[in-house]
């Protein structure tokens, strides 16, 4: 079971669940950001669907993450809203697989917030809830998430056409994923080592 509400933290970046008090902190994040944003934000292929208020999105969210279908968390860094994680799609029987998607505040971008928050969710997943396998699916040319992936070490498993409905119209994706066997210490303790070789290459 996916045991929500729930809260997740490492160092100065904690996830949470999203609360309608976050309504003003969150407009004002996704208004900044709405340019940078725009490319990788799924959108309806209907176009006269109605676009929800913050407040009905946010109890639709934890109406879904009650039922064990999402884990929908606001990403704090520092105290302040910076972005969300979302794990979606949870399946279990023989499955037992989610997909994440994230945005950060394009003024934190490069912090390591997202590559941190994804190893403490996918830790959560696969050792605490007991999923098996965490995938990613990023359009090939948003390389600042390309990145957040290749960090972690997510294994590309190649491209699905025409995937999603993003920016207006069906886009190719780039399926990374993880499995409980490729993280024998877990996913934070490969990120932490990374850290620490690139900052002892850096060093020399």
């Amino acid at each position: 079971m996916t045991g929500w509400p729930v809260v997740l933290e490492h160092g100065d970046v904690r996830l949470r669940p999203l609360r309608l008090r976050d309504s003003r902190a969150w407009r004002r994040l996704r208004s900044e950001n709405a340019d940078w944003l725009k490319p990788w934000e799924a959108t309806s292929p209907t176009p006269d669907v109605p676009l929800r208020s913050f407040a009905q999105m946010t109890r639709s969210l934890s109406r879904q993450a009650r039922a064990g279908r999402m884990l929908p968390f606001a990403v704090d860094h520092d105290g302040r809203l910076a972005g969300q994680m979302t794990v979606s799609g949870i399946i279990w029987g023989s499955l037992r697989s989610a997909q994440v998607g994230y945005w950060v505040d394009r003024s934190r971008a490069g912090l390591g917030i997202i590559p941190t928050a994804l190893a403490v969710v996918t830790d959560h997943c696969l050792f605490q809830m007991g999923l098996h396998r965490i995938e990613v699916n990023i359009r090939p040319e948003n390389t600042a998430s390309l990145r957040v992936v290749e960090k972690l070490g997510f294994r590309d498993e190649g491209v699905r056409r025409r995937y999603l409905h993003i920016d207006g119209d069906w886009r190719d994706h780039r399926t990374f994923a993880l499995t409980v066997e490729d993280l024998p210490g877990g996913l934070m303790a490969r990120w932490l080592e990374s850290q620490q070789a690139q900052q002892a290459t850096g060093s020399t």
